[in-house]
Order: C-alpha cells, then structure tokens, then sequence
C-alpha cells in the first residue's frame, strides 16, 4: 500500500464505503504479514517509495509464489529476483499480471505500465556473457520509475564500441557499467561522463578471474572518479541504486515547491 492507496483507503473509511472492522482487518497487516516461513513487509513501499523485493534463490517456488502474491494484493509494482523457470511458472499461476524476463531471471509485476518514466539511467554491458546481471539492473530501475536506455556487448576489447555511442553517454543521469573478465569498462567510463558511475563485476571470466574477484578489485582500485562499486553479479542492487540517484532531482524539485 503506497501513499496514494492508503489516502485512497482513509477516503473510503471517511465515506463510509469501507467499513471500520474491515479497515482494522487490513490495516492489521500493514506493517508487516506473517506467514510462518516469512514475513511479508507491506510497510516497505510507505518508507522507501517501493515495496519489499523477493530474492527468490534458496526459496521454493510455493514460497516465492505466496510472497509474490501477497505483495501483488497490495502493491502495483512488485519485483522477485534469480527466479527459476520452474518457480516463474508457480508464481504466474498465481498473479497471471506479471510477467518473467528469462535472461535477467526476473519476475516483475507492473500494473502501471503507461505512468512516465523519468531521468535516464544508462545500462552498458561488456559482453553479452554479462547481459544477465545488466538486464536484472535494467529491469529494476524501470520499474522503479525511471527511463532506462542500454548499450550492449561494449566491452574494453572493442572500444570503437562505446565510443560510437557518445551522445548516449553525455545525455545519461546515471550509468551504471557490467563488466566481468578485467572489469576495466567501467573506468574508461567513469573517464568519459559527468554522470555518477555504478560498477557491476560480474562472475564472468576464466579461472584467474576468481569467480569476479579480478573484477571487483579491479572496480575498487578505479582511477576514475565518481565511479562506485555494488557486489560481484549485483544488478539489482546497481538498477536500485541508480533509480534512487534518477530520481532526486524530482524529489528535490517537489521540496523546493512545498518549502514555496
């Protein structure tokens, strides 16, 4: 329940069209809703702007599709991560609304498609080899809200690639770069754009690359400036980080109007 439900819902309460026992009924859950194997945090969405996100790995599809489902009956938007085709299928039997991004490993339920999306989060990947852990990132800052562009299979081995895509670069508010192997993408990056940097290492690599290690440390010790670093095959936590950057200049437009 985002703020404009739970204005729309204390309307209803208001005018009578929504009685008081079952208003306690739903209101009794909104912090959170336990269901034995876990706890389901509605309250999410009214302290961060979006709900709580399902990482589906280590759970059963039976889980995964009740978490789904329960968040889907409160919330327009909701997001599960490293979903199986098996447990994809168990979730759409439940909420039929949603909707599975094979290559990202992604089950998304959007039921504001048309809603504008704001800024310009740019996704680049290196390799296709990356395009998953670049796809869940760009599927999360969509969904968040913002406009999501992508440049695929850019990677330093090729840099005619990236440089081919300046105007791309010079428009984006916030890129965020996949590399695996060496992970150097993201500082030839970070040296071209005004725009803050998110790096994604990526587990991609041969045996010296050490599952993403090579790569991480490689992002750490960037001597780009502006360039931060999120955890080995994180695209989600780079698509959230660069919704939340996308979208300050918004939240900070409507302060300046409420301080008027």
């Amino acid at each position: 329940m985002d703020s404009a439900a739970l204005s729309e819902f204390l309307d209803r309460v208001r005018e009578g069209t929504l009685t008081k026992e079952e208003a306690l009924a739903r209101l009794s859950n909104l912090p959170f809703e336990d269901i034995g194997y876990a706890r389901v945090d509605h309250h999410r969405v009214l302290r961060k702007g979006f709900p709580e996100v399902i990482f589906a790995a280590g759970k059963t599809a039976e889980q995964t599709a009740t978490i789904f489902e329960r968040l889907a009956g409160r919330s327009d938007r909701v997001l599960a991560t490293h979903v199986s085709a098996e447990t994809a299928e168990r979730t759409l039997a439940a909420v039929a609304e949603a909707q599975y991004h094979a290559t990202a490993r992604c089950l998304a339920l959007d039921r504001k498609p048309d809603e504008p999306r704001t800024g310009n989060v740019l996704v680049i990947c290196a390799g296709t080899s990356d395009l998953p852990v670049a796809e869940e990132a760009a599927i999360t800052a969509y969904l968040m809200g913002a406009r999501v562009n992508r440049i695929v299979d850019a990677g330093v081995a090729g840099i005619h690639r990236l440089l081919a895509e300046g105007e791309m670069l010079k428009e984006a508010r916030v890129v965020v770069v996949v590399a695996g192997m060496e992970g150097a993408l993201p500082s030839v990056v970070g040296g071209l754009v005004a725009a803050p940097v998110i790096a994604v290492p990526t587990s991609v690599g041969y045996g010296a690359s050490f599952g993403g290690l090579a790569a991480l440390l490689a992002m750490l010790n960037s001597c780009a400036s502006g360039v931060s670093v999120v955890n080995i095959d994180n695209g989600f936590g780079a698509g959230y980080q660069a919704a939340l950057i996308n979208r300050l200049p918004e939240i900070m437009s409507g302060a300046e109007k409420r301080d008027a």
